[in-house]
């Protein structure tokens, strides 16, 4: 399939817009979406883009995107605005810009590929919501390295229409892109996912402890459990790191599970759900913040249990 062939598939119309999505606005250019971007200049859309690290925005053209030189203006510009933001505060900061700026009539679709708690995710839909613009809820599952390689999982929500005419777009740089529900059930299903996520982080690095305090050669270790029924996806993309002890840079930072977890434990307690599991990782995730490893790759568990030895 060609670029072209990728951009302007027969998709179901957007409120009787334009459906070809030609000019992509990437906000927040971190780890995933400085990943986002790249894929898709290498699809061969026209890509514009902010942070607000000047670094991310130099990277950005140096990859061959454009700087955008404001938010209104990239908005304007593009067919489909991906926002892959930090916290609830940079989210409602930028959808209230966004509001603000649009709202001609012929706006973009706005993907907001964050992961955060359903209140933030309604709030920015409703700000944009006023403005006659189109909010899609569409976090990512995969991790930083997944990212890089375009094996990322897209967990789409909201209205339909609009998710087809954004639908080329989320598949140049994710392997799938599924379309779950009504808004919000994307989110929903991210936060089932990072519980899982979240445990598998903490077993690996019990694993790799373990097994270490027994006298066994961590490499074997790796390439034997993920060739059995112990194995997993988070056991293969962290066990590595765990081998090598390299922590930093990290695909995924023990600051950003902390948030997770404590996102996965308010929705499981929103409906009445017992998390003793993923309570029981929290501690961990906490006390590697605490020792200087906020900023490393979950992998950095390891560390943790291994203090005692």
């Amino acid at each position: 399939m060609t670029a072209d062939d990728t951009r302007t598939g027969s998709r179901p119309p957007y409120g009787g817009r334009m459906t070809t999505v030609t000019t992509v606005g990437v906000v927040g250019l971190g780890i995933m979406g400085s990943a986002i971007a790249g894929h898709l200049l290498d699809a061969g859309y026209d890509v514009t883009g902010t942070d607000v690290s000047p670094e991310a925005v130099k990277a950005l053209a140096a990859r061959g995107g454009r700087p955008a030189a404001d938010l209104a203006t990239l908005a304007r510009e593009s067919t489909v605005v991906i926002t892959s933001l930090p916290s609830a505060e940079a989210a409602r900061q930028v959808c209230a810009e966004l509001a603000t700026a649009l709202g001609t009539g012929r706006d973009p679709v706005v993907v907001d590929t964050s992961t955060l708690s359903l209140a933030v995710k309604q709030e920015c839909r409703s700000l944009l919501a006023a403005a006659g613009v189109e909010l899609l809820d569409c976090p990512i599952s995969g991790t930083g390295a997944q990212a890089k390689v375009r094996d990322l999982v897209v967990l789409g929500s909201g209205d339909e229409a609009a998710f087809e005419t954004a639908r080329p777009a989320l598949e140049a740089f994710a392997r799938s892109v599924r379309h779950l529900g009504p808004f919000g059930d994307g989110t929903r299903m991210k936060l089932v996912a990072n519980l899982l996520v979240s445990i598998h982080n903490a077993s690996t690095a019990e694993a790799f402890a373990l097994g270490v305090a027994a006298g066994l050669d961590p490499a074997v270790l790796y390439e034997t459990v993920r060739d059995g029924a112990g194995g997993s996806v988070i056991f293969d993309k962290r066990g590595p790191l765990m081998v090598e002890r390299s922590y930093r840079p990290a695909t995924a930072k023990v600051s950003m599970f902390i948030k997770d977890v404590t996102l996965v434990r308010e929705l499981a307690q929103s409906v009445g759900i017992s998390t003793p599991v993923l309570d029981a990782t929290l501690p961990l995730y906490e006390r590697a913040a605490d020792t200087g490893w906020a900023d490393a790759d979950a992998a950095a568990l390891l560390e943790v249990l291994e203090e005692k030895r």
